[in-house]
């Protein structure tokens, strides 16, 4: 497991989750969830927001888990949520660009991750 890389995309997926929280925007806009004006309307920020939160505590729980068990079953449910992210968001999306863009982005961030898990440290001097 490359451990370091696994606290990096949790650190990273804690921090976006956080300011997605805050802001929705930041999810809603490249997803074309926004309104002829382009603002986030009430209803797709409170949609939004539980998954802003959901990735804001798998990435911190990424960040902080001691290595083995505890890191793979965090990591284990980052991925998931990826790969749901694509399935479930993706096919759904309004237009064909932004379905695919949602789909490749949410697989490559679980792509990323599954690379950190299956992957050695070359410091490594114990597999978990």
């Amino acid at each position: 497991m490359r451990t370091g890389l696994l606290r990096a995309i949790g650190a990273a997926t804690c921090a976006y989750g956080i300011a997605t929280a805050y802001r929705p925007g930041l999810l809603a806009r490249p997803c074309g969830l926004v309104d002829p004006d382009g603002q986030v309307g009430p209803h797709t920020a409170m949609v939004l927001r539980p998954l802003a939160w959901r990735d804001a505590a798998t990435g911190l729980a990424m960040l902080v888990a001691p290595q083995g068990p505890a890191l793979v079953t965090a990591t284990t449910l980052r991925i998931a949520s990826d790969v749901g992210d694509a399935l479930l968001l993706g096919p759904v999306l309004p237009g064909r660009v932004r379905r695919a863009g949602a789909a490749v982005s949410a697989l490559g961030w679980a792509a990323l991750t599954v690379a950190g898990l299956v992957g050695r440290d070359r410091h490594a001097t114990a597999m978990y």
